[in-house]
This record gives structure tokens, sequence and C-alpha cells, in this order.
């Protein structure tokens, strides 16, 4: 009897997922296999509510499993190892897995491939996690597009990839039931959870994009910027996770009235995908340097995390983040500018704190649009500066988004939501500005002109 094994990744789904379906079609039998990578749970990109996310993912996938009379195998270990370890033990000739972007994922599927090879199984890498496949697209010079505009027009232009349906019924090889063991509990103790995070798996997130695109998506560019109505999709987790495809997404939400700019997010998504598959180094190390020399403020970087700057907008968005794992996206971009612009403080230091907070925390997307923001990255623009008051009064001009996330600002009346005075400060214990902003912003460009940045 043949057997075949599906290695989950960032796929954590049964509905449009070409590495399960060409495995479950092109064999007996077919082994489902998650291994949680000691490497990862030791790494910097680990937070506790991501994991909390993902153990609810698995949950969900192997009930989906379940219901098409297979089941999902979890293990923990070294991945490669372990995967060749269950993959030999059953008599796998062939592993079916998604392809990935970053350096670590490609390394690791590399070593999979080779050691794999060296047993005489096939390992087949999938599309899955992106719309279009990274490199797909290339310019006529060079490896990858580096500005989004060309990218998307030939993006938008480009055939996508047919979905796939769900496998009508996953077959487990006989006697396979002794491996099947759930992995319950936290991946990493001692972590505390933001206490509103969402649930996770694709039950979860189909609902969530069903309600969101029948209540919402019709006016989504309009209102994705008010920070306080909270409009925007919410789906960013269960794309980096796969529990949604973001191919099936393009797809059902394409054509529909208002989808064009949410479409056009996914667009940025892929963008930075396939900046990541060409430069993996830009995960840590700037796209385009321009030789800052960053301020060294452990004090002042505490306060940005905590949500004591002074500045209300940047302050109830790091709360936001700490509460619930997410921030909205108009915020993340001020809360950055302020960061790496008033402050002067490196980027990597805030990515990697959202990397530990963020549920959808993405090394492509949160590493790239922080250099986006910081002006190392894609759009090296140094002059992106977003003014945190302006920002408040514009996209949350009633100041019920600082309120919410601000109780101590809950009744300050007006402009005095967006600037509270001296007076006002002290009285509820609402810290000074750490920053006068346009002092700050002046010496930034002063550091510019002067090539001291």
């Amino acid at each position: 009897m043949s057997v075949s094994m599906v290695l989950f990744t960032r796929d954590l789904r049964v509905r449009d997922n070409p590495a399960l379906s060409e495995g479950c079609a092109s064999a007996e039998s077919v082994v489902p296999l998650f291994v949680i990578d000691d490497t990862l749970t030791r790494g910097p990109f680990v937070g506790a509510n991501r994991q909390a996310f993902l153990r609810q993912s698995l949950s969900d996938l192997n009930d989906s499993l379940t219901r098409l009379g297979g089941a999902l195998v979890v293990r923990r270990g070294e991945w490669v190892p372990e995967v060749l370890h269950i993959a030999r033990a059953w008599g796998v000739t062939k592993i079916h897995v998604s392809d990935d972007v970053s350096g670590f994922a490609r390394s690791r599927l590399d070593r999979l491939e080779r050691e794999a090879s060296a047993s005489g199984i096939i390992v087949q890498r999938h599309p899955g996690v992106t719309v279009v496949a990274p490199g797909a697209l290339t310019p006529a010079t060079g490896d990858h597009y580096k500005v989004f505009t060309p990218y998307y027009r030939r993006w938008v232009g480009t055939p996508w990839r047919p979905t796939v349906s769900a496998p009508i019924r996953v077959n487990l090889p006989v006697g396979f039931e002794i491996d099947i063991g759930f992995l319950p509990g936290a991946f990493v103790a001692g972590e505390r959870l933001s206490p509103a995070l969402i649930h996770g798996g694709e039950t979860a997130g189909l609902a969530r994009l069903r309600a969101w695109s029948s209540e919402t998506l019709e006016r989504y560019d309009q209102v994705h910027n008010d920070l306080a109505g909270d409009a925007t999709s919410r789906i960013s987790a269960f794309l980096h996770f796969g529990c949604l495809s973001p191919t099936e997404v393009a797809t059902i939400l394409r054509g529909r009235a208002g989808a064009a700019a949410f479409v056009r997010q996914l667009c940025w998504r892929d963008f930075y995908h396939q900046v990541l598959a060409a430069r993996p180094e830009a995960a840590h190390h700037d796209y385009r340097s321009r030789g800052d020399v960053w301020n060294v403020d452990s004090d002042s970087f505490v306060a940005w995390q905590e949500g004591r700057t002074g500045y209300p907008l940047v302050d109830a968005a790091m709360r936001q983040l700490r509460r619930e794992g997410f921030m909205h996206n108009r915020a993340r971009m001020v809360v950055a500018s302020f960061l790496t612009k008033d402050l002067h403080i490196d980027w990597r230091l805030g990515a990697a704190h959202f990397m530990q907070l963020l549920v959808d925390g993405d090394v492509a997307s949160n590493q790239l649009n922080w250099q986006w923001t910081a002006g190392t990255g894609t759009d090296s623009n140094p002059n992106r500066i977003f003014n945190p008051v302006v920002q408040g009064r514009r996209f949350d001009p009633s100041g019920d988004y600082i309120r919410r996330y601000l109780p101590e600002l809950g009744d300050l009346d007006g402009d005095a939501v967006h600037w509270p005075g001296s007076a006002e400060r002290e009285r509820i214990g609402y810290p000074a500005p750490l920053v006068d902003h346009h002092e700050a912003i002046a010496a930034y460009r002063a550091g510019l002109s002067a090539g001291k940045t």
C-alpha cells in the first residue's frame, strides 16, 4: 500500500491546501503530521500569544481531519529528524509540504530534501502560503521587485492558481491509531498571554471572514483607517498560520463591491514575501542601509513598550497590543514612526517587541513594514514621519480609540484627549511627553542632512 505524508507548517487548513489535496490523491493512505520545532520555540520570533493561537489552530485542524476519517499527529523535537522518523516508521515514499520564504524555513526544507533523498523519500513542495508564489513575478532587471506599484500591476493581472477542494476522505495507514497523540498544553511555559486574544483555527477564520466581508467589505476603503471603528478584517493571524488560504480569500472576494482595496492588501503581503525570499537577511538587517547610528535609550524604549510615552495615540496603541496581541494597522505605522523617528531607536528592537506579542507576527510583513516606516526598507523615504497628535485627530477624531485603551483619559473631552495639558496630566497621573515631537523631528532631520542618522 502506497503511503504519503502531508507535513503541515503554515497551512493549517483542509480547504484549498494543495499539499493536502495532492497527498491524499496520490497515495492509498496518508500520514498527516505537524512537528513543533524546538529550534523555533527557543528563537526570538516566538511569543506566547502566537503559541496559544497555534494550539487552537492545530486542535481545529485535528477536528477537521477527524471528520474526514483521519487525524493529526503532533510531535515535538528537532524538525527534520522527527519528520523522517515518522516517515520511515510508516513507509512513506513522498512528503508533501507547503513551500515558504524565510531563510530559516528554506534552509529547513532544503535539509529535509537532502536527508529524505538519502532514504529514498521524495519531498514535494507546494504553493499555498501566498497568492502568487515568490519568484513567479520578476522585473526585467533583477531577481525581485523592489517597489510595490510595478509589482502590484503585474500581480493583479496575473492568473492565480485555481483553488482546490478539501479531500473527500483522509485515509490513515492500517494500525496508525497507535501513533496518534495530540499534544496539549503550552509549548513554552511561563509567558503571559494577552487577555483578549482571538481564537485560532480554520473554523474561526472562515466565520470571521464571512461576517466581516458581509458587513464591512463594501465600505472597506472608506473605513479601514477608522481607529475607533475597528473595521479591519482581523484575518491576518489566520493568513499567517494558513488557517485561511490567501488565494481562496482573494478569489472569493475579487469582483465584489469594495474588494479591490482589500485585495491590494493581500498583494502587499505577497510583495513582502517575495522580497524576503530574495533577501532573507532583511529579517535582521537594513534592506537599504542609511548607516544609521541609533540612540541607545533603554528607559525611553521601555516607556514606549509599556504605553507611557505621554502621546495618547502611541500609548493607546501599545496598550492595545499588550491587551489583544493585535494592533490596528494605522496605529502600527504611528508607533513605529515614533520609535524610529522621534526617539531614533533601532527598528529591530520595535520589530522584536511586536513579534513577541502579535498573534499575526509574520517575519516578512512585520520586519519589512517596520523597515518601510523606518526608511530602511523597499521604499526608503527618510521623511515619512507620522505626527501622533495629528494622526489621532484625523483617524480618531472622537477620541474613542484612545479612551478604550487609556481609561485614565476617559473623562477628558474634546481635543484634550489627544493632547492633555500639564495640569490635566498631573491630575490624572498621565506622564509628560518623552520628547517634544517637533524638536525631535528637527534633530532627526538635522542628522539626515549631516549624514549622522
